[in-house]
């Protein structure tokens, strides 16, 4: 029997998930890279650190399963989206850090970038507000700070690069990257699906350093060396898009929301973008070879999974991730307290770059388990304001979009707590899969459907099985004074940066 293995390249690990037809996992290598925070708010990782952990993720899983290059049928890739590398086309080698997407050292650069018409300049375009999210920034900002790096892009020495490219550019030589990714960048047009000209020459990008944007799901190139060595790559899906595959949220109207790092809720749309007025992302869901692109309303959250993290190694109140649910378990309720981790500003759906967390309602009531509670019952909000914004659009635009069920991945969807919250303050059932490792997956049903290893997307929606699914039980009155009491805790957040 032969398999489709998947690079998942994340914000913390490398990994590598080999797959079975039914889309069930046969095997997992992973390592964690390095977390580099050179000054406050600016967050990068080692570039070579982490082809190399790819590399070695590649050869783990094959020899822990007994498998070699001719069991494995095509390799996909899925990845950190924003997070931005420049190399040299000659030698391969970085010129500087890889730049995170979490990363907010282009704060004065994109207010600059906005001019008179400020962060929606190029929304229209590119379906995304200027931000210090998005690649194309951090970019700019290498482009400036790296000392002879314009010289060296217009010259055509340097190439770009989100994750995806990085890793591909290693594994094939190929510098390429998928539409999912290049909607990420702030420089392409969301109808032509090619850069824009014009928004490249106002960033002062030469289009010579971008990689050739091709679909989520075609044979790009076979890998040049290693353990792979001869099997196609096929298929590249930026990660919350991936995961919304690997969800089979094929038909618009269905969501899924990823707890990782961060949150990131995906709405798929279908084939016409529909911009959003309340604070949403515009961006490519998917596309499968030469079909028309499907696309996604995206609300995307900073710090969730994160938080936990915060609250064991900065805090030191709990020894490991788990750990959080049971303390949060002793007691009935946050006590009113309010965590709102507005550690790198505000994403979806306020955008907000001059918040700060902040803890509101402490008392001397509150304790640790109280606070715990809080840590978990934040996701839950943000994901609840970033469902409100999706309702908001859908009404505004009389689209029939209505949620009335979320599927759910990621690792914090172990945290029985947390989802039976979400169900409580969204007020829909929270469902989650089978196979959890659905960003994993939907790299690997990109590039198994491109070598006919899936016949096509009805095999991806037969393999999706329901494994938990938490129902709404929180009173009308309980919910909404949890509702305005968050309200009142994130305002608090703001101008905290001038």
């Amino acid at each position: 029997m032969r398999y489709v293995a998947a690079i998942d390249q994340g914000t913390t690990s490398s990994r590598c998930i080999v797959f079975d037809r039914r889309g069930r996992v046969v095997g997992v290598a992973q390592r964690e890279h390095e977390q580099i925070f050179p000054r406050p708010g600016w967050v990068e990782h080692d570039p070579e650190t982490i082809w190399r952990n790819t590399e070695l993720v590649l050869g783990e899983v094959l020899e822990q399963n007994g498998l070699g290059p001719g069991d494995i049928a095509a390799v996909g890739i899925t990845n950190q989206r924003e997070t931005t590398v420049v190399w040299e086309r000659a030698t391969g080698k970085p010129i500087h850090h890889a730049i995170v997407w979490q990363d907010m050292r282009t704060d004065r650069l994109v207010t600059e970038l906005g001019g008179d018409a400020g962060p929606t300049r190029y929304q229209d375009r590119t379906g995304l507000p200027l931000s210090t999210y998005f690649a194309g920034p951090k970019l700019r900002w290498i482009l400036d700070n790296v000392p002879g790096a314009q010289e060296r892009a217009e010259a055509g020495e340097l190439c770009f690069g989100t994750i995806d490219s990085w890793v591909l550019w290693n594994l094939t030589g190929l510098h390429v990257t998928d539409v999912t990714n290049a909607s990420r960048t702030m420089l392409m047009d969301l109808r032509t699906l090619q850069w824009d000209s014009q928004i490249c020459a106002e960033f002062g990008v030469p289009e010579s350093m971008l990689p050739e944007i091709r679909s989520s799901s075609e044979v790009y190139g076979e890998i040049s060396s290693g353990p792979l060595q001869g099997v196609p790559v096929a298929g590249i899906l930026g990660d919350q898009q991936a995961a919304t595959f690997g969800q089979a949220c094929l038909v618009p109207g269905e969501a899924k929301n990823t707890y990782g790092t961060g949150n990131f809720m995906l709405l798929n749309t279908g084939t016409t973008p529909v911009w959003s007025k309340h604070g949403l992302l515009t961006t490519v869901c998917y596309r499968l070879g030469d079909q028309p692109a499907v696309y996604a309303l995206e609300g995307s959250i900073a710090v969730t999974g994160s938080l936990v993290q915060w609250f064991r190694d900065n805090l030191g109140i709990i020894d490991s991730a788990e750990e959080i649910e049971r303390l949060a378990n002793t007691v009935e309720d946050n006590g009113g307290a309010y965590i709102v981790p507005a550690f790198s500003g505000l994403f979806a759906p306020r955008w907000r770059p001059d918040a700060r967390g902040v803890i509101a309602g402490l008392t001397r009531f509150v304790n640790k388990a109280h606070l715990a509670r809080a840590v978990l019952e934040s996701t839950a909000f943000q994901t609840f304001e970033v469902v409100e914004a999706m309702r908001a659009d859908a009404e505004s635009q009389k689209l029939d979009l209505e949620l009335t069920t979320l599927k759910v991945d990621g690792g914090m969807t172990a945290n029985d707590l947390l989802m039976q919250f979400q169900s409580d303050i969204l007020e829909v059932p929270v469902v989650r899969p089978v196979v959890t490792e659905t960003t994993a997956l939907g790299a690997a049903y990109a590039a198994g459907l491109a070598v006919g290893y899936w016949s096509g997307t009805d095999d991806i929606r037969a393999n999706w099985t329901a494994d938990t699914t938490w129902q709404p039980s929180m009173s009308a009155e309980d919910r909404e004074e949890h509702i305005a009491a968050w309200n009142k805790a994130v305002e608090r957040t703001y101008n905290w940066v001038d």
